[in-house]
């Protein structure tokens, strides 16, 4: 893969927006319950667990449809059948390949995200929201 000075100049203004959102994203694991509990509740290892049968989503919808290079835009939407806290991470394709971007999120408990986006490759954009083997339907960006 050709490294040119656009596309690693693209690549660390995204690197640097995802670790943004990242660092301010994160507050959400801090009211996981700990693993180990010392005084277990006897009435928790007897009462049912619920189901895992939901199959998981993710939703994507950016707030413009066009953009000048290298302008902010947002890619908000949520997710089902994940764990809170689950990390969602934007791709673009490229040249027919699907490239996972260095920008992600955590999602917060209820399933929601919020993405700062910067693109600068100019033409339609196809991106996508990922999240393990999860993908959100495509949507597309024009960069002017």
């Amino acid at each position: 893969m050709i490294v040119t000075k656009r596309n690693s100049l693209r690549l660390a203004a995204v690197a640097a927006l995802g670790a943004l959102f990242l660092g301010t994203a994160g507050t959400a694991m801090a009211a996981a319950p700990a693993a180990t509990d010392p005084d277990p509740d006897p009435a928790a290892a007897t009462a049912p667990v619920a189901s895992a049968s939901v199959s998981a989503g993710i939703t994507a919808k950016p707030s413009v449809t066009s953009v000048q290079a290298w302008q902010l835009f947002r890619v908000t939407g949520t997710t089902t059948g994940l764990e809170a806290g689950s990390t969602v991470t934007l791709q673009q394709k490229q040249h027919g390949t699907w490239v996972t971007l260095p920008a992600s999120v955590h999602t917060t408990r209820n399933g929601s995200y919020s993405l700062g986006v910067k693109l600068g490759i100019k033409g339609l954009n196809e991106l996508r929201i990922v999240s393990g083997n999860t993908a959100s339907p495509v949507f597309t960006v024009t960069v002017r």
